[in-house]
């Protein structure tokens, strides 16, 4: 069940996490100018964050890119790059990379070489990311309250684990997923299941 609507006992740490968190609570305020009505900020974003605090570091890893996921199935072509221009223009300094999670069945195959189904919703987007630990997205209300989208739970997230959703991740692209990021070099105290 969705941790939207069934709390784990991480969700008070990870909304405390993301709360102290100056850049990514700067990226959320941003992201939620941008109106869209079911959005998050996840993956890695997340990841990198929890394994920071988990590892005590204070200097934030550098992130290939910010996830910010949306899903608009009435959205006109070419939305994603509009959305990402104006966050570039509003926060020029963080690597934004905007996904409309309702068209990601239009170019998968092409990208990644196999065909998937077209997603029901954002929650539906995110419990197809590519680990668990991964599979988390974090967005602002109009009130500032931190809201949490996890499909599979925050346990792995936590427990500074690394092992592959299989719903969409083949064991080819998880092993090389693994190898890119090299987990275990920048946080030793993660744990990855190899396949």
């Amino acid at each position: 069940m969705p941790e939207t609507t069934q709390p784990s006992q991480h969700h008070e740490a990870l909304q405390r996490i993301v709360a102290q968190s100056g850049w990514l609570m700067a990226a959320l305020r941003a992201a939620r100018t941008l109106g869209l009505e079911s959005w998050c900020i996840g993956a890695g974003a997340i990841r990198n964050l929890v394994w920071d605090e988990l590892h005590g570091y204070q200097t934030p890893s550098a992130l290939a890119d910010i996830d910010l996921a949306f899903f608009d199935p009435e959205a006109e072509p070419g939305l994603d790059q509009e959305l990402q221009r104006r966050l570039q223009q509003q926060a020029p300094a963080l690597p934004w990379e905007v996904t409309n999670q309702a068209f990601v069945h239009t170019w998968f195959e092409s990208y990644f070489g196999h065909a998937v189904e077209p997603l029901q919703s954002l929650e539906d987007a995110i419990a197809t990311w590519p680990e668990f630990a991964t599979s988390v997205g974090v967005s602002l209300d109009a009130d500032d309250r931190i809201q949490l989208i996890a499909p599979h739970g925050l346990d792995d997230l936590f427990a500074m684990r690394v092992q592959r959703n299989p719903r969409r991740v083949s064991l080819e692209t998880y092993r090389a997923r693994v190898q890119e990021k090299q987990y275990t070099q920048r946080w030793p105290r993660v744990t990855v299941i190899a396949p």
